[in-house]
């Protein structure tokens, strides 16, 4: 083991550790402005309660997802300085961007949304909601557009003298076609974890406290959480389908790697189950659905699918000797459990739909524990698509410029990697403990009592302090 070897480890777990937050927050600020925006319609008490209640567990998560988020930008000067150098010029604008612009309107608004309950009026605090949700979704856009351009680098030249990547296009970085898929395969992805949260602390009020004078509106929560998780899965299978045949044309490595597919076929058949060698290196046995991946990867039955073999081969006359296989096993079955944790959420849902059939309200111990480890299971498909999507690349950190090994810090020893990645595991630990805590006690105390109007008064003059009126 080198700094190397820890250097990734470290980014891996911060990474995952971090992405656990965003899908939840960018997810549930759209929902909640959703119901904010069905009470500010309707009147109905039932909406400001649930948008009150699911809006606290937002604000939990929000802030959770902040601290942690801090740490990847330190970890680029730490650990990865010789990448920072050569992409800097062209991460430089949309990062820029996203903390100047995305960023500051999501924390402003959300500010304002905050403690501006009653001092606000009604329409111009829906749109502060609205705001805060927009500008997340924005933050989302402009890291996605840096990752993008990571897997299919575009709008750039290498400058001769310095060996730096240099931006000549920033529309081109914005418009990557990777860049426009990704983001709504990740937006999709965000609501399946957010509707999915809804529905399981919805189901365990209605399991648990049978009766319950808020029942009517717990039952609406999870009918309609399952609701948003159904078409969320919806979503991320459409997009996901193209985002296949997209990977295809600028990555077939890692589509080849995700298949475990050794040899170019024409057509090429998906393999549901590949038993390979420990190391990746070949098949043994393979289950398979004949054509399914030519029309995955191509959109044509009869389509070719490169082989990892052929690849390398073809990678390394254009690169130089080495090898330019990511770790098969990794991406075969990240790629598989991403899809098969997603259908697992989409299963539920549609259990609770049923259990809410002819106005039934839902019981058993089933459907409870099912439900309560539904939000986990849409967490774990973001996570290994993830996996997928960064594993699947190397040994690129950028693909056809940059090697992973050729962007770590040269000063940087061993040592002074092992024990940050130490420090940041422990602080993770405890932050997670706290995230968790924190989730489960406010989820468990239920829906605020019924509150009177919060649109404030202008006929009262005085110097009220602000506050988030529970």
């Amino acid at each position: 083991m080198d700094a190397l070897d820890v250097a990734r480890w470290q980014f891996g777990v911060t990474t995952v550790y971090h992405f656990l937050f965003v899908p939840l927050t960018i997810g549930l600020s759209v929902l909640v402005a959703i119901l904010q925006t069905m009470w500010h319609r309707t009147g109905d008490q039932r909406y400001l309660k649930l948008t009150k209640f699911y809006g606290k567990l937002f604000l939990i998560n929000f802030a959770m997802g902040i601290v942690t988020g801090i740490v990847q930008e330190f970890q680029f000067g730490m650990n990865w300085s010789d990448y920072s150098r050569f992409v800097g010029d062209i991460f430089g604008a949309p990062l820029a961007i996203e903390a100047l612009v995305a960023f500051f309107l999501e924390s402003t608004f959300l500010g304002l949304w905050i403690f501006g309950w009653d001092r606000l009026p009604r329409r111009i605090h829906l749109a502060t909601i609205w705001a805060a949700a927009l500008g997340s979704t924005f933050s989302a856009y402009f890291i996605l557009a840096a990752n993008s351009w990571m897997q299919n680098p575009v709008g750039y030249r290498i400058n001769p003298d310095t060996g730096r990547a240099e931006l000549t296009d920033f529309l081109a970085v914005l418009t990557n076609k990777v860049a426009l898929i990704t983001f709504p395969h990740t937006i999709a992805g965000c609501f399946l974890v957010a509707g999915s949260l809804i529905v399981a602390v919805a189901l365990w009020h209605l399991i648990r406290h049978p009766g319950h004078t808020d029942t009517p509106t717990y039952r609406f929560a999870a009918r309609f959480g399952a609701w948003v998780t159904l078409a969320a899965t919806a979503g991320v299978l459409i997009t996901g389908d193209i985002q296949g045949k997209i990977m295809t044309d600028v990555q077939p490595m890692k589509m080849a790697a995700a298949e475990g597919l050794y040899t170019t076929e024409s057509p090429a058949a998906f393999s549901v189950l590949t038993i390979g060698t420990l190391d990746g290196s070949r098949e043994i046995y393979a289950l398979k659905i004949p054509y399914l991946l030519s029309v995955l990867g191509t959109g044509d039955p009869h389509g070719t699918v490169q082989g990892i073999d052929d690849l390398q081969a073809q990678y390394t006359a254009q690169y130089g000797p080495g090898s330019y296989t990511p770790i098969i096993p990794v991406t075969y079955w990240s790629f598989r459990l991403m899809i098969g944790f997603g259908l697992a959420a989409a299963a539920i849902a549609l259990w609770v739909l049923w259990a809410h059939r002819k106005g039934r309200t839902p019981r058993g111990k089933w459907l409870l524990r099912a439900g309560l480890v539904m939000p986990l299971l849409p967490l774990a498909a973001n996570s290994f698509g993830w996996i997928f999507t960064e594993m699947g690349r190397q040994p690129w950190i950028v693909f056809g410029e940059m090697l992973t090994r050729d962007g770590v810090s040269r000063t940087v020893s061993l040592t002074e990697v092992l024990t940050s990645f130490t420090a940041f595991t422990i602080v993770y630990a405890t932050l997670a403990v706290i995230e968790v805590r924190l989730l489960v006690r406010y989820a468990r105390t239920g829906l605020p009592e019924d509150t009177p109007d919060p649109t404030p008064d202008d006929t009262d003059d005085t110097d009220r302090p602000l506050a988030f009126a529970y």
